[in-house]
């Protein structure tokens, strides 16, 4: 038997998560089984999304039970297997619980393969966000040269390779960013032509409209909120939209009706389109394998924000809503 701590939710909370939410449990683990494995978790991921798996009503993920064991992205170290095609010392990456220790099924994990690069990369430019980008950015946003595009949540794992694919398609790319800071490296790191602070202003419409007076072509929207209604004040005629989160509103127990802009979409004609990578999923090893060549000859940037132990993973996730990360957010456990 092998004894691990293992996180599990507490509570639902109301509003931002707090101590209250998480409850860090000591459990034994059994062996594992025909076509199982057990790991050694190397990485976690946090992301925005799991705020939603702690409500009790439907999202587009499933909601976690109180007392469920937290899940999401991880890369773990194979140390024992089971009639798998894994054998000891091999690095995989899918979906596993916020642990030390994990047994899963072999058949839902894939093989690491990040050449050079940190395995960590699995979980971000190379993993879920990379992928969220790259299919948002191309299949859904679908810049045109000369294009003004717009992104929020510029500085974040998503946000940041967005911005990126658009200037490789010729658009001028604008970023909201939450402080001056994250705002620097979006355009020194990441190429954005711009970057606005949104917390050094009051008025949106305003810093959007001397940042980009020809009008918006183009919006990635990570945020939603009063950002998202400013930018739709903006949108020009045949102007592409592509919802992907709205992490102003997660903590929100309701969600505030803000200024109503559907009336633009008459007006400009504008397409809007919801996101969810897991669409294209028959499609991922062509994005990562696009994605690592770019990483790889430096045409594609990216940044990770690791903090250490699994002790702090609760911290993590938390701090993604107050924008405390600069690219992808990952707990190292070890």
């Amino acid at each position: 038997m092998v004894t691990t701590k293992r996180y599990h939710l507490a509570e639902r909370p109301d509003g931002v998560p707090d101590d209250d939410t998480f409850d860090l449990r000591e459990v034994e683990l059994g062996e594992p089984g025909p076509g199982e494995v057990l790991l050694d978790i190397q990485y976690l991921s946090v992301d925005p999304y799991m705020r939603g798996r702690m409500r009790a009503g439907e999202s587009y993920a499933e909601p976690w039970e109180v007392g469920q064991p937290l899940e999401g992205g991880a890369v773990a170290e194979v140390v024992e297997e089971y009639g798998t095609q894994f054998e000891p010392g091999d690095t995989v990456v899918g979906n596993m619980v916020w642990a030390e220790q994990h047994v899963a099924n072999a058949a839902e994990l894939q093989s690491v393969s990040v050449g050079d690069l940190p395995a960590s990369t699995a979980l971000g430019v190379l993993g879920m966000p990379g992928r969220t980008a790259y299919f948002g950015t191309r299949e859904v946003l679908e810049p045109r040269a000369g294009d003004t595009v717009v992104v929020s949540a510029a500085a974040g794992a998503v946000g940041s390779v967005v911005g990126q694919l658009a200037k490789k398609q010729g658009a001028t790319v604008i970023g909201f960013a939450g402080s001056d800071e994250k705002c620097k490296i979006v355009e020194a790191e990441f190429g954005f032509d711009a970057c606005l602070n949104y917390k050094a202003t009051d008025d949106y419409v305003e810093a959007l409209s001397e940042a980009a007076p020809a009008g918006v072509d183009g919006y990635f929207d990570n945020v939603g909120g009063p950002i998202t209604d400013a930018v739709f004040t903006q949108l020009n005629v045949d102007a592409h939209v592509a919802v992907c989160g709205q992490i102003a509103l997660y903590n929100e127990e309701e969600v505030p009706t803000g200024p109503r802009k559907l009336g633009k979409l008459i007006e400009t004609r504008a397409r809007v389109q919801g996101l969810l990578v897991g669409d294209y999923a028959t499609r991922f090893e062509k994005a990562t394998s696009d994605l690592a060549e770019w990483v790889g000859t430096g045409e594609l940037a990216y940044c990770e924000t690791v903090t250490e132990g699994l002790e702090n993973a609760p911290d993590a996730f938390v701090g993604l809503f107050e924008g405390e990360n600069i690219g992808k957010q990952v707990v190292k456990v070890e």
